[in-house]
């Protein structure tokens, strides 16, 4: 019976597991007597990954099937200062796992601005180890480098996985743009902060601090970014109708 590394977003943890990443993303989705339902996230990690933080080889002795030959679904081993401490090489594919536990995998890419990237805002969703939703200037590798790879910066973070979420007109004119098709909140303060940013001395603002890291898929831009001191990496999201033609019930779940 095969065993598998997982690096769990919501919440940031990882674990060993016999479960393939489907059969794992549908359990951590859908869940069990002791958990509830919800969206998951989560990297498939290479199983030959270690790192001093972690106590690999503990947690590998004790991920042993069940009495009745059952699949053990998860052994944790840290809950803690995760990603910070991941080699971002280990890093295999992304699963975005619906509700109702479909799964949808994503392999890693090259970033590509788009042409205009650099003259419009973002709006970006952060997920671990933090999760405010923020407005920025910067495009995602340079908000990635302010973050966590700029000394002069007050506020950083060790590790940092978040997507970018489509802004339409608002991009480029926060106070007259479209924002009827949006679903986010509060759509007065965020066109507030995005004309702060446009209009004044500063690269980034927060939108709301205490955002739900959960995302809905059709709000994404682009993809997901992850990285930590030792790099960056990029898992490009396919476009809608990529989506809709080849993975139909997975869109379809997505999106209802």
């Amino acid at each position: 019976m095969a065993t598998h590394l997982y690096l769990s977003l919501l919440p940031e943890a990882l674990i060993v597991s016999q479960l393939d990443p489907e059969e794992f993303g549908f359990y951590y989705a859908v869940g069990s007597e002791k958990k509830s339902r919800g969206q998951a996230m989560f990297f498939e990690v290479d199983l030959n990954f270690r790192h001093p933080f972690f106590r690999m080889e503990d947690a590998l002795a004790r991920c042993k099937p069940h009495e009745d030959g059952s699949p053990k679904a998860s052994i944790y081993v840290s809950v803690y200062r995760v990603l910070e401490h991941m080699d971002m090489d280990a890093l295999k594919k992304l699963y975005l796992v619906t509700m109702d536990g479909r799964s949808l995998a994503l392999d890693s890419g090259e970033y590509h601005p788009g042409e205009h990237d650099a003259e419009g805002l973002h709006l970006y969703q952060e997920i671990v180890p933090v999760s405010p939703l923020v407005v920025s200037r910067l495009d995602p590798v340079g908000f990635y480098d302010l973050i966590v790879k700029n000394p002069t910066s007050l506020i950083t973070v060790p590790a940092i996985c978040f997507t970018e979420l489509q802004l339409g007109e608002l991009a480029f004119d926060p106070v007259m743009g479209i924002s009827d098709h949006l679903p986010y909140g509060n759509s007065d303060h965020l066109r507030q902060c995005l004309s702060e940013v446009k209009t004044k001395y500063i690269s980034t603002k927060m939108v709301d601090r205490i955002s739900s890291p959960v995302v809905q898929y059709r709000t994404i831009k682009n993809g997901f970014f992850v990285g930590n001191g030792n790099g960056l990496k990029y898992f490009p999201m396919p476009s809608m109708q990529e989506l809709r033609s080849e993975n139909y019930r997975w869109f379809r779940s997505a999106n209802m």
